[in-house]
């Protein structure tokens, strides 16, 4: 008897993360459907839909009933066929929209780097909970980036750059809660924004020309086509930080040397990224970047889908213009509606008041996710939910960050909400994932 109360307790759900799901799946369905009425294939893409819901649930509840430690134990066969399945979609995929990302099925499409994003995370969490005595030293932070690798160069040869976008934080995170050096993550966060900035601000001033009547700002320009100007840069980079290091020594700072010439090394390598960067950026990438900077630059064009979108969700105003209700969506003014844009939607159909519970249960599942974590049997059990948490984190900001105007348009759905199969049945299975290590908890071991 007590055998079997033991057993019904380990086997108990998280019912507030169980609602948040429901929930954010109820309402996503209600804004896919609304959004595409009038679009051509509407039929098609409602159908997918509806086939996603109950797969990404079967999937939800058998991840939830299998003992999640089983991963670990399978990690090698997770990578094996996470590579596979990548490297599969370049032979056997179809190209749509410039990138073969995609296995065409008879009745629906899948996408495997939307699945590739757990796969990481499973693999991650094994590297890491078998090298947490090991956390701070470089050579782990290295070989966590080594096992990326493989996956990002597949993804790089589809080319999904989204995909990247969305995995690379992820993988920060984890280190992070892992317990990493904090100057080895800084190191890698200084790289990667100073490989960011330089193409932020040579597109910004190329949509200023006036600012290059300033000497200085047109040398800093021309940074970017003239690799002499860029020698020269380097070099005055290395000099300023040798004589920061002198002046150190001066006044008796005690910053240790290595500081130094690992700064000289972050801002070199940077730009020289940053430079590789601004010349391998395609056009639509290039356009994205600059609708960041100056959506009205060019409101006809780039800029459009996002400025519509923003009219889009102003006009919701407090309580939304209703299901169904919607024009700029519905006559066809916000394109991607029902993937990249479906916040637009959702604010101009359900208002302030709508986009605040999307956002509120988003930031609720989010916190049921890391109680999952803390309370996990096992330190794989708290990493896997750690990365799950980052993966959501990732996704929302993004999301509601391109809606701000605080980031870029990436072209990441939003989990639940968005319109799309494959991410839905990774977000379901991810969250089944989640209420395995919170069935298998501590308190009731």
């Amino acid at each position: 008897m007590n055998d079997s109360l033991t057993g019904l307790k380990k086997s108990r759900i998280d019912l507030v993360m169980l609602f948040c799901m429901l929930a954010l799946l109820f309402l996503g369905t209600l804004v896919v459907i609304s959004s595409v009425s009038g679009m051509p294939h509407h039929e098609r893409i409602v159908r997918v839909q509806l086939m996603a819901i109950p797969m990404g649930l079967a999937a939800f509840f058998a991840a939830w009933k299998f003992n999640y430690q089983i991963f670990q134990d399978q990690w090698k066969f997770i990578y094996g066929f996470l590579l596979v399945f990548l490297g599969g979609v370049l032979i056997f995929g179809v190209t749509e929209k410039g990138a073969c990302s995609w296995y065409r099925l008879p009745f629906f499409s899948v996408q495997p780097s939307e699945f590739a994003r757990l796969g990481v995370i499973l693999v991650m969490a094994n590297f890491l909970d078998k090298r947490i005595g090991r956390i701070k030293e470089l050579k782990t932070v290295i070989g966590a980036f080594a096992i990326c690798l493989p996956v990002f160069f597949l993804l790089m040869l589809q080319p999904d750059f989204s995909a990247i976008v969305a995995t690379f934080p992820v993988v920060l995170i984890m280190l992070f809660i892992a317990g990493a050096s904090i100057f080895h993550l800084a190191v890698i966060l200084g790289y990667g924004f100073i490989s960011g900035i330089f193409p932020i601000l040579w597109t910004l001033i190329s949509l200023h020309p006036e600012l290059t009547d300033n000497p200085v700002i047109n040398y800093f320009y021309g940074l970017s086509e003239s690799w002499g100007s860029a020698a020269v840069f380097i070099a005055a980079v290395a000099l300023l930080i040798y004589m920061l290091y002198l002046m150190a020594r001066k006044f008796y700072v005690g910053i240790p040397k290595l500081y130094f010439a690992v700064a000289a090394l972050v801002i070199i390598c940077g730009f020289f990224s940053g430079m590789l960067v601004q010349s391998k950026m395609k056009d639509y990438q290039q356009k994205r970047l600059e609708v960041f900077l100056s959506p009205e630059s060019d409101p006809r064009g780039a800029g459009y889908n996002l400025l519509q979108a923003r009219i889009a969700i102003g006009s919701g105003g407090l309580l939304g213009k209703g299901l169904h209700a919607g024009t700029q969506s519905r006559l066809g003014f916000v394109p991607e509606r029902h993937t990249d844009f479906i916040l637009a939607v959702a604010g101009e159909e359900f208002g302030f008041f709508g986009m605040t519970l999307i956002a509120g249960l988003y930031a609720l599942l989010m916190r049921r996710i890391m109680s999952a974590a803390k309370v996990a049997r096992d330190r794989f059990g708290y990493l896997v939910c750690g990365g799950i948490f980052a993966m959501f984190l990732v996704y929302f900001s993004v999301n509601f960050g391109m809606m701000l105007g605080f980031a870029p348009v990436a072209g990441i759905p939003l989990p639940l909400i968005s319109y799309g199969g494959s991410n839905l049945m990774a977000t379901m299975l991810a969250l089944g994932i989640a209420q395995s290590v919170y069935s298998r908890r501590n308190r009731f071991v």
